[in-house]
């Protein structure tokens, strides 16, 4: 089972908040999730980024691939 550390959309029409996720690689975007671990807001300026750095260090050391727009938000979070 591949495991994805990815963005799910949430939020309304042309307004969009996304959570950040660990979910199995073949579930769909907005399909069932085995953890939440924090959300991103966009249209904030500058943009609202809030992720559990435990839970997102504990993953990524399981072995989840984080996707590359959470690879972005984690180096911008400041977790590496």
């Amino acid at each position: 089972m591949a495991v994805k550390i990815r963005l799910t959309r949430i939020g309304e029409k042309k307004v969009p908040l996304y959570r950040v996720v660990v979910a199995d690689a073949l579930t769909p975007r907005n399909g069932k999730a085995i953890d939440e671990i924090g959300t991103y807001d966009p249209n904030t300026e500058p943009s609202t980024i809030k992720i559990d750095a435990e839970k997102a260090k504990k993953w990524v050391a399981n072995g989840a691939q984080p996707t590359n727009a959470v690879k972005k938000l984690f180096k911008l979070a400041g977790i590496n």
